[in-house]
């Protein structure tokens, strides 16, 4: 077990784990792993809305994370160290996507779905906020997903996107401004 510095920072449970991890310690990168996964696809999948991706690159961010190991202070909440690393992998997707042609698909392939009134309202406001926060520019849409959906505080979200608290509170104003007005005829 990692021994305790003043330092407030080792108060942080998963940091002492990736202490562990940097000793070598291959049971607590698992629980790492076992625990951060599920934030970290859903952090994907709400930025690029394709699942295989989005579990190719929570993994690619554990591969990353563990090779980082060795020189991993616990400088910051664990949890900023890990999206920051998430964040670079999600930028250069963006980029690689930027380059390459989206791939063609078959309208044969394509299959409709019967549902209820109810079901088909619900799944038309969510693809209609999938739709507004896939327009959103990718700084106030890693904000805002930082902000509510891995409930990070803006000096996290600061850390992880490399900005000013200040910066992030206009990105998540902005955000925010603009899912309400994209989204006012829905509800």
């Amino acid at each position: 077990m990692a021994t305790e510095t003043p330092d407030s920072q080792t108060h942080d449970a998963d940091a002492a784990l990736m202490l562990e991890v940097r000793a070598g310690d291959e049971r607590a990168l698992e629980q790492l792993i076992e625990r951060w996964k599920g934030p970290l696809i859903n952090f994907f999948y709400r930025s690029l809305q394709n699942m295989e991706q989005a579990e190719d690159l929570a993994q690619l961010t554990f591969i990353r994370l563990y090779r980082a190991a060795g020189k991993y202070e616990p400088r910051a909440k664990f949890s900023t160290y890990l999206f920051y690393i998430a964040r670079r992998l999600l930028i250069n997707e963006f980029r690689r996507r930027q380059r390459k042609p989206l791939e063609a698909v078959d309208p044969s392939e394509l299959h409709a779905v019967d549902r209820g009134d109810e079901d088909r309202n619900i799944s038309e406001i969510e693809e209609a906020f999938e739709q507004a926060l896939e327009r959103l520019p990718e700084k106030q849409r890693t904000a805002i997903l930082l902000l509510k959906q891995q409930e990070l505080s803006y000096a996290e979200i600061a850390d992880v996107m490399d900005a000013t608290e200040s910066a992030v509170k206009t990105w998540i104003f902005r955000a925010r401004q603009t899912l309400k007005q994209e989204l006012k005829d829905l509800v």
